[in-house]
C-alpha cells in the first residue's frame, strides 16, 4: 500500500507551507526571485544549452545553475549522474528543506510534477547511440530519463524516505501536484509532505512549442492586445506542506497557509481552450468552495497567462465571469512574462511568487505590456507595487483542458 489510508477528520486540519525553494531564471533561492519578481525583471536570454539555428524563435529563459549544491548526502560520482531536470529539483528542494527544519532519515510522501522530466537524458542516449560509439553512460542517460529516478535522487539527497507520487497534468501540473498534496494532509494520510514541479529546457520540447508557432518571436506579453505566443522558460519550486500541529510541534517558521483547491475539464480540443472558459471558471470556483470565500476575497491573482491569443482571450473571460461585479477591482497579472512558461514547474512557481506576495505585501507586475485587451475587465499590474494582500489564488491551465487553482492565505 503507498499511502495509508484516510482517517477521514470530520475537521480537516489547518495546512500551512514552512519552506519554499525556488529557482527561475531570475536566480536561485527566495531572496533573489522576490527581487526579480516585485520588480517585473525578466530573465528571456539567448538560447545556449542547444541548437536552434533554424527555430523560429531563438530565445528563452534559461537557468544558471549554482556550481555546488546545498546537498551533503551525495557523492560527486552521484551528482554528476543527475541531469538538469534533476539538479534544477534538487536547488529548490534542498531550500524548501532546510527551511522546514526537517530532519533526515524521516518517512513522508513526496509528491512531484513534471512534463518533460528526464527529457534531456533521452535525446543524449539518442544522439549516442545514432554515433554507434558504444555504450558508455547509456545506462545512466537511460535510467536519469524517468522522472521516478529523479525522486529518487531526490530522497537520497535528503536523506528521507515514503511514497512517491509523480503528476503529469500538462500545464497545470505543478498545481495539481501540490493539490493532491494539500488533500493527502487534510484526509489525514500524512502529516507532513514534500511537493512541487519542476522541468528543464530541452531541445525537443522547444521545437515542438516552437513548430507548433505558440513561442513568441517578440517578447511575452499576457492580455496585451497584440500579443504573439509565449517564451518558454525552465525551473523548479518545492514547497513544504504540514498540518498546522505538525509545524507548531517543531516550532517551524510559517510562510503561508493553503486553503482552497479547485480542478477541472473539459474535452473541447487538444491544445485549444473552451473560449468560454466555463472549466477555468469552474477549477476557480470549485477552489473559493473548498476554502469558503467568494471572489471579492481574493486580493490577487495569479493568471496562468501565457501571451498566446486563445489562451489569454479564455482566461480573462473565465476571470470576469467568476469575479462578476468584482472584476474591476480584481489585480492580476501573469509571472510568466518574468521567467516564461515553466510546463510542469509553472505552477510550483506561481505558487510561491504568490507565498512571496502574501508574507511581504506586494503585487508582482508584468512587463512587456502595452495595450490591454479590452475583453479584460480587470486590473493588471504593471509597476512594482506595495499591498495589503490577505488572499491570493493561482491558475494553471494546460493543454487538453485541464484546470487547477490553488488558494493562499497569509498567516498573521
Amino acid at each position: 500500500m503507498l499511502f495509508p489510508p484516510p482517517t477521514l477528520p470530520s475537521a480537516p486540519p489547518r495546512i500551512v507551507v514552512t519552506g519554499a525553494g525556488i529557482i527561475t531564471a531570475l536566480g536561485g533561492g527566495w531572496n533573489e526571485n522576490a527581487k526579480g519578481f516585485r520588480n517585473g525583471l525578466s530573465g528571456a536570454r539567448p538560447v545556449t544549452l542547444f541548437d536552434v539555428e533554424h527555430q523560429r524563435v531563438k530565445v528563452a529563459a534559461e537557468v544558471r545553475l549554482p556550481d555546488e549544491f546545498e546537498i551533503n548526502r551525495l557523492s560527486k560520482h552521484q551528482l554528476s549522474r543527475v541531469n538538469r531536470a534533476g539538479r534544477l529539483l534538487l536547488s529548490a528542494a534542498a531550500e524548501a528543506w532546510h527551511q522546514a527544519g526537517w530532519n533526515g532519515d524521516a518517512r513522508l510522501p513526496l509528491v512531484l510534477g513534471t512534463t518533460a522530466g528526464g527529457m534531456a537524458s533521452g535525446e543524449d542516449f539518442y544522439k549516442q547511440a545514432l554515433k554507434n560509439s558504444g555504450r558508455r553512460n547509456q545506462p545512466t542517460r537511460a535510467l536519469m530519463y524517468h522522472a521516478h529516478a529523479q525522486a529518487r535522487v531526490l530522497m537520497d539527497a535528503l536523506g528521507f524516505s515514503g511514497p512517491v507520487m509523480n503528476i503529469a497534468n500538462a500545464c497545470a501540473t505543478g498545481s495539481s501536484a501540490i493539490g493532491i498534496a494539500w488533500e493527502m494532509l487534510r484526509r489525514g494520510q500524512a502529516d507532513h509532505v514534500l511537493t512541487g514541479g519542476y522541468d528543464a529546457l530541452c531541445q525537443l520540447v522547444f521545437s515542438g512549442f516552437d513548430s507548433l508557432q505558440t513561442l513568441s518571436k517578440t517578447a511575452c506579453r499576457p492580455f496585451d492586445a497584440h500579443r504573439d505566443g509565449l517564451l518558454l522558460g525552465e525551473g523548479a519550486s518545492v514547497l513544504a506542506l504540514e498540518t498546522l500541529d505538525h509545524a507548531k510541534s517543531h516550532g517551524a517558521n510559517i510562510l503561508g497557509e493553503i486553503i482552497g483547491y479547485g480542478a477541472s475539464f473539459d474535452s473541447h480540443h487538444l491544445t485549444q481552450p473552451q473560449p468560454e472558459g466555463n472549466a477555468a471558471r469552474l477549477s476557480m470556483c470549485l477552489a473559493c468552495e473548498s476554502a469558503g470565500i467568494s471572489a471579492c476575497d481574493v486580493d490577487y491573482v495569479n493568471a496562468h497567462g501565457t501571451g498566446t491569443p486563445l489562451n489569454d482571450a479564455a482566461e480573462a473571460v473565465a476571470l470576469n465571469r467568476w469575479a462578476g461585479d468584482y472584476a474591476s477591482k480584481l489585480n492580476v497579472s501573469s509571472t510568466k512574462s518574468s521567467v516564461g512558461h515553466l510546463l510542469g514547474g509553472s505552477g510550483a512557481v506561481e505558487a510561491t511568487v504568490c507565498l512571496m506576495a502574501l508574507k511581504e505585501q506586494w503585487l508582482p507586475p508584468q512587463n512587456g505590456l502595452n495595450e490591454i485587451d479590452p475583453v479584460c475587465q480587470f486590473r493588471i499590474i504593471q509597476k512594482r507595487t506595495d499591498a495589503a494582500v490577505k488572499i491570493a489564488l493561482s491558475n494553471s491551465f494546460g493543454f487538453g483542458g485541464v484546470n487547477a487553482t490553488l488558494i493562499f492565505r497569509r498567516w498573521e
